[in-house]
């Protein structure tokens, strides 16, 4: 796409503009903690009308956000939860938040750096591209930027389908492994669809380990058994990242352990935990969230040490075993795509990374460094041997921060 093509309004957005308008679509922005609790009733009922999951674009996440970046005092935090209405039904909701950078100002999804998943939340019978249009407009009207960032939107999602004509795609395309739990009668018709092979593996796997100690799955559920959960996860994660020379953007946020803490105990976000252990001990463990009757993993970890009987395996059909036993619809495993994922992925869903120039500089600095100098340098970094890896992110500062030893004082 061309600056001018991008820069410009084409006859297919002035369209979506104008079937904004015809359905009485009004467009605002919320700014603060307040203006968000005054949307907190219609904001609940949209999400339990709205189509897909939506769980990083929910009431919850958004108040998690919020209570996260008060409590570390960040001056520079800047919200943007972009509304359309309906007459008086909330009709939409984009949360984004506006970030500087030494080159540009983009708006990014809120909480960007610990979301897994870019989206929108649409009601039912409001065209798609109607109501990103105006949801976008209004965002980037009442918060000037150079451009809007969206990683990682889902094929045929909301935001996908609406997705304006100007975006640009960037990065490479991922896959998000998805286990569709309702297409079957029970666990049991679910599990009998794995390769056969592969269950006979496991029991034998499973079956070596218990001659050695007792192998037991738990779900976690209390808040103070949570909170050590967490810190457990989140350390053997950023060892094995920091092992693999590789890092994130949640894991590079020196904040990012003390968000997972705030999120425990929330009577507005269901956090579920699981642990399996061998002699008592954590041989693999993942939590994550139940929303919109589906659970979304986050984060997981196992011991690698026993990497031989498939510990990834074993515990992530415990999982979902209990997510079916509970009349979950499905289970979301996240990004990335990994072999023992799609052992039990019904579908791969894939997701794509979007940017929307705002300016001419926007438009530049995409062009630059999200469709040509970052993907390249990826590439090139991933093409190392990981030891290599290692000692280049140490040199440049970016090995993982998440520890949760470090938070302790």
């Amino acid at each position: 796409m061309t600056l001018a093509g991008a820069l410009s309004e084409t006859e297919d957005e002035a369209a979506k503009s104008a079937k904004a308008l015809s359905l009485g679509l009004r467009g605002s922005v919320a700014r603060t903690r307040d203006a968000l609790e005054a949307l907190a009733p219609r904001w609940r009922e949209l999400e339990r009308l709205s189509e897909g999951d939506g769980l990083f674009q929910s009431l919850g996440w958004a108040r998690a956000v919020f209570e996260f970046e008060a409590a570390r005092n960040n001056a520079g935090f800047d919200p943007v939860i972009a509304v359309v209405e309906q007459g008086e039904r909330l009709a939409g909701v984009l949360p984004l938040e506006r970030i500087r950078t030494g080159f540009r100002t983009l708006l990014v999804p809120l909480g960007h750096a610990y979301a897994q998943i870019s989206d929108a939340l649409v009601a039912p019978g409001i065209d798609p591209a109607a109501a990103v249009a105006s949801l976008i407009g209004i965002a980037t009207q009442e918060a000037p930027c150079d451009g809007v960032s969206l990683l990682k939107v889902r094929s045929g999602s909301v935001l996908a389908l609406g997705m304006p004509g100007t975006h640009i795609r960037t990065g490479e395309e991922q896959g998000a492994p998805y286990v569709a739990l309702d297409a079957f009668a029970d666990f049991a018709s679910y599990f009998a669809t794995v390769r056969t092979k592969t269950r006979k593996n496991m029991r034998n796997a499973r079956n070596r380990l218990e001659r050695e100690g007792p192998v037991e799955h738990r779900v976690v559920d209390q808040p103070a058994e949570q909170q050590a959960l967490i810190e457990r996860t989140l350390d053997g994660r950023a060892d094995r990242l920091k092992q693999q020379g590789l890092t994130s953007r949640a894991f590079s946020d020196g904040g990012f352990v003390e968000f997972c803490r705030l999120l425990v105990g929330r009577e507005d976000m269901n956090l579920m935990g699981f642990s399996l252990t061998h002699n008592g001990k954590p041989l693999a463990e993942q939590w994550g969230f139940v929303h919109g009757g589906r659970y979304h993993a986050f984060v997981a970890s196992r011991d690698f040490s026993h990497s031989d009987e498939s510990p990834g395996k074993l515990h992530l059909a415990e999982i979902l075993a209990v997510c079916a036993d509970r009349g979950l619809k499905g289970c979301d495993l996240g990004v990335p795509v990994m072999p023992y994922k799609l052992t039990f992925a019904t579908e791969t869903i894939a997701l794509h990374d979007y940017a929307l120039p705002v300016t001419p500089r926007g438009w530049m600095m995409i062009q630059l460094w999200d469709v040509w100098l970052r993907p390249s340098l990826k590439r090139l970094v991933l093409a190392l041997p990981p030891r290599v890896r290692a000692g280049l992110m140490r040199l440049l500062g970016r090995a993982p921060r998440g520890e949760a030893r470090d938070n302790h004082g």
